[in-house]
């Protein structure tokens, strides 16, 4: 089964900042995409992106700034062929302060 949409458009490519851009605002970096997984419950935020296949951002499973491969999320599978993994098509650029007080009101 194919996903119905490309996880990464070149429109939004050219938007995340290259790695380490965001490196001394923390908090105050600015999350440009977020990934999900219906499934697992998990959730990415990208602050930064090297233009390949590394992300950098928000994990929420983990409550933690970290790495992430772009081909590791695009091959994620459930039930044997069903993408593991979309993008919040409706998810607008924020701050990841903004998020994590989201979340931190949410539990």
């Amino acid at each position: 089964m194919k996903r119905r949409h490309k996880l990464l458009t070149k429109y939004l490519t050219k938007r995340i900042p290259p790695l380490y851009f965001t490196e001394k605002q923390n908090a105050e970096a600015v999350a440009v995409v977020k990934f999900f997984s219906p499934y697992l419950g998990w959730k990415w935020y990208v602050t930064e992106f090297d233009g390949k296949d590394t992300f950098y951002g928000y994990l929420q499973h983990r409550d933690e700034l970290g790495y992430f491969s772009l081909k590791e999320l695009e091959e994620a599978t459930v039930f044997g062929n069903i993408p593991a993994v979309e993008r919040d098509l409706y998810f607008e650029p924020t701050p990841l302060k903004l998020i994590r007080q989201k979340i931190a009101q949410s539990t």
